[in-house]
């Protein structure tokens, strides 16, 4: 079970540190006035800070070796 979390966290820093950022689309409701339904689509940027996913990858490591050793 160990093992399983830090192959995931592995595999989750990795890909953080490879891409760094991302970004999705929102929509928001500005007007709901009855019949009038007035959205909009706002585009979000999330950036991954480098050291947490750096992080992420090594605590993943440590939990993979932990796992491995114990059986």
């Amino acid at each position: 079970m160990i093992r399983i979390a830090g192959i995931v966290l592995l595999v989750a820093g990795l890909i953080g540190l490879a891409v760094g950022t991302f970004q999705y689309t929102r929509t928001k409701r500005v007007l709901d006035a009855g019949p009038i339904h007035i959205e909009r689509k706002a585009t979000e940027r999330v950036t991954i800070p480098p050291l947490a996913a750096g992080g992420v990858a090594a605590l993943g490591l440590v939990l993979t070796l932990v796992g491995s050793r114990r059986k």
